[in-house]
């Protein structure tokens, strides 16, 4: 008998009757004349009637249009999806228009720099600054403008001054190294980039000059470098060609104007993670993801004009877009520069309460590091934290209990599930359901997300792969370069034809909850027993000594599969045979027998990308032979240094054999 679902948090009638959801319910019941008596009605007439949907986001949130559109959607397959044909638009115009001169729109801070804010106002004269900049540099309409910039309020402006233009943007943290960046844009041929000189992480600056010469070297259509003064205010441009300061680009200030573009007129690129190959370059544009912005954060996240929203994350990762994205809502945005652990791991509760942070978000693993700690935010703070949001790995139901013990039964915290190809949530919170321990509380409106079988078969209560099989508006336009768009349906589409695979498990419960258990080319599969590595993680990482952990399976002669665990301790924690031992328990009663590790092997630090993704996938190709510097790009990891235990551990793996006695 399947246990009842283990309830954490309920909204109160009053918060349900005051979100902006439960206001866009009963406006789309006067819309179609039908009811809407619970959310998953409102869910399925989304995804079942497309068309009335988005245009009832589009009216509910007063989107504005040069020019009239024909119909919602032109061409409704995928990939090749026409939204919204006719419009005209412009996503900054709608990030500037919802507060007054003098509300705050920006809250930013820094290990470089203490809090402070930037009004409506402010923000506007600084984005006509820099669009006024980089005119005068000749930027024009579907330019391409980059960013190498931190997680600081100019890289804001310049985004929307970019937009404001119909150029074309995209961003890297300056914690890539010189090879990331290249890699990434390179591709997209800027004209402009936009630069710091060094940033501070944990405490220690970092000199990022060299690395600008580098990017001149080797991105010939670069005909301008502006450097912003992070490290030392008046920047040495000594050496780079072409280079000017930042205060010299806003040094002139003509009228705010904005292109009005076609609906899929491109916004930006982004870039999968870039473990193996050339990072995929993802264009979105103004219309898609303004649509999509407006519904996840204003009905799912439910943003309204008292809200003050905190992302961890750099310009490197899809959340900074998404964080960005929420100034199309009245809520204000909350920035923040530098290690989440410096000087200790109380120092991004400490922002919040310094900048009234009212929706909190961050990734799995920093909950779990505070779960970890024994951290209690609330001890000694006066927080106005109202929401936790989690995303970047499957939040383990540990990491709930955590969030309710620590911050109370009145926050509401939702788990989340999307990725940087959409630039979204497609599965996570709802302000007017129940938190079920380890569950994500629904899919996302709009987003016609299944399990499905290998053939294709929809699945309930049962995992599958996660698919989406009817067309969102943020989906990517295309590859930049892939003009034959080869790539993107080898990426999305060559598995279901005309749907959408992810490459995550999913399973989705008879009671509309869902449950992410990792990526679907990285699953364990023993003796028929199917499990997504995320399964494995929740329980080692459930033991106290045990920090961080990788898992692979290796397809190694004279075995049905080697896995071997990978752990990383506690400091002044050894791996002991006792710890391996309780180690072997713990999988065997959590997970199953047969997914016991054969091999539980100790490592300083787990392989991760900049934006926190485990390498299970590189790693396991490192241990079966293959050159490491063919299988990742260490200057996307988050420690270069990582891959080094794993290379000395190449054909040494596997049984041993018997040793030979007397």
């Amino acid at each position: 008998m399947t246990a009842p679902p283990h309830v954490l948090w309920r909204p109160t009638p009053e918060a349900v009757e005051a979100s902006t959801l439960t206001r866009f319910a009963r406006e789309a019941e006067v819309r179609t004349g039908r009811g809407f008596p619970d959310y998953a009605d409102l869910w399925q007439w989304s995804v079942d009637d497309l068309d009335g949907f988005w245009r009832a986001v589009w009216e509910f949130f007063d989107v504005e249009s040069e020019t009239p559109y024909a119909r919602v959607l032109g061409a409704r397959q995928m990939p090749g999806a026409e939204w919204f044909p006719g419009a005209r638009l412009n996503y900054a115009e709608h990030l500037l228009r919802h507060r007054a001169d003098a509300d705050v729109a920006i809250r930013h801070a820094s290990e470089l720099r203490p809090l402070a804010e930037l009004t409506q106002a402010a923000l506007e004269e600084r984005v006509a600054r820099v669009a006024t900049g980089l005119r005068h540099l000749g930027v024009e309409k579907g330019d391409r403008v980059v960013g190498y910039l931190p997680n600081v309020s100019e890289a804001v402006v310049a985004l929307l001054a970019c937009a404001s233009l119909g150029a074309v943007w995209s961003s890297c943290s300056p914690d890539f190294g010189a090879r990331s960046v290249v890699d990434r844009f390179a591709q997209i041929e800027p004209r402009v980039l936009l630069a710091v000189d060094g940033y501070r992480y944990g405490g220690r600056d970092f000199d990022r000059r060299d690395v600008l010469l580098t990017l001149q070297d080797e991105i010939p259509s670069l005909e301008t470098t502006v450097v912003l003064g992070y490290l030392e205010r008046t920047p040495d441009l000594a050496g780079l060609r072409g280079a000017t300061t930042w205060d010299e680009l806003e040094a002139r200030h003509e009228p705010l104007t904005f292109a009005h573009v076609p609906f899929d007129h491109p916004l930006w690129v982004l870039y999968s993670s870039g473990t193996t190959g050339l990072p995929k370059p993802i264009v979105h544009g103004h219309g898609g993801i303004l649509l999509e912005s407006l519904k996840q954060l204003g009905l799912h996240v439910d943003l309204q004009h008292h809200d003050r929203l905190f992302w961890f994350t750099t310009t490197g990762w899809m959340m900074w877009n998404f964080l960005v994205g929420a100034l199309a809502t009245e809520a204000s945005i909350v920035l923040y520069d530098g290690s989440p652990g410096h000087p200790d791991l109380g120092s991004l509760w400490d922002l919040a309460e310094r900048a009234g942070v009212t929706v909190f978000g961050t990734s799995a693993a920093y909950i779990g590091a505070c779960q970890k700690a024994g951290l209690r935010p609330r001890e000694g703070r006066s927080l106005a934290i109202r929401a936790v949001g989690s995303t970047g790995s499957p939040l383990a139901p540990e990491g709930f209990d955590w969030v309710y013990e620590a911050l109370g039964p009145d926050v509401w915290l939702f788990s989340t599930s999307g990725g940087t190809d959409l630039c979204t949530a497609f599965v996570g919170g709802v302000p007017t359901l129940p938190v079920v321990r380890g569950e994500l509380q629904a899919r996302a409106l709009g987003a016609k997300v299944e399990a499905w079988d290998p053939q294709g078969r929809p699945l309930v209560n049962e995992v599958g792969e996660l698919v989406i099989t009817e067309p969102m508006p943020s989906m990517p336009l295309r590859f930049w370069g892939d003009e034959d768009g080869v790539r993107y349906h080898e990426a999305y589409f060559a598995t279901y034809p005309g749907v959408w695979r992810h490459g995550d498990w999913i399973e989705i419960t008879d009671r509309g909850t869902a449950v992410i258990t990792g990526r679907s080319d990285a699953t364990i599969n023993r003796g028929g027993i199917r499990m997504g590595t995320s399964e494995l993680y929740r329980a080692v990482l459930a033991l106290d000594r045990i920090v961080d952990a990788l898992v692979v399976d290796l397809p190694l002669e004279g075995t049905d599969g080697w896995l071997t665990l990978f752990v990383a301790l506690r400091e002044g924690e050894t791996l002991t045979d006792e710890l391996v031992a309780e180690i072997r328990a713990r999988v065997r009663t959590d997970c199953s027998p047969r997914h016991v590790p054969d091999e539980v092997i100790e490592v300083a630090a787990v392989p991760r990308t900049l934006s926190g993704k485990v390498l299970e996938l590189p790693v396991k190709r490192i241990l079966l032979g293959q050159p490491a510097d063919s299988t990742v790009s260490r200057d996307a990891l988050a420690d270069p240094g990582s891959l080094a235990p794993f290379e000395a551990l190449v054909g040494s793996l596997g049984p041993k054999p018997p040793s030979r006695g007397g």
